[in-house]
């Protein structure tokens, strides 16, 4: 079973990513958090696979969590699901080791292309 972890502050959009990545991958767990300290304390209680993680959230910023993250387990697995496209957010996010940087919304075809990169990463 693949654990995924979703954080985002958007109820919404926890629902959407969920059920794209449902889509495309089978035998899937799906857990969610709503901000950044949430989030940390699920990837430490639950260890999961791969972290769709978006940008702007409370408490901690998607940029702060990605570095804690790292920080805890240097091999975590985290793709980036923001509307926050500038250049200078996206150098940064990717120089601390993300997977992917993939702008919102969260459509299809960007589920269908995650999902055959986890599938082969298997």
């Amino acid at each position: 079973m693949l654990k995924i972890l979703i954080v985002d502050d958007s109820i919404f959009a926890q629902k959407v990513t969920a059920n794209l990545i449902n889509k495309y991958l089978n035998d899937t767990e799906i857990s969610y958090a709503t901000d950044g300290l949430e989030g940390f304390n699920k990837y430490k209680e639950i260890k999961p696979d791969y972290v769709f993680l978006d940008l702007l959230m409370p408490k901690i910023s998607g940029i702060e969590l990605t570095k804690m993250i790292k920080e805890y387990d240097a091999n975590a697995k985290i793709i980036i699901l923001t509307a926050d496209v500038q250049k200078n957010v996206q150098e940064e996010v990717v120089s601390h080791g993300v997977l992917l940087f993939v702008n919102k919304p969260f459509n299809d075809e960007k589920a269908r292309l995650i999902c055959e990169l986890i599938r082969s990463k298997k």
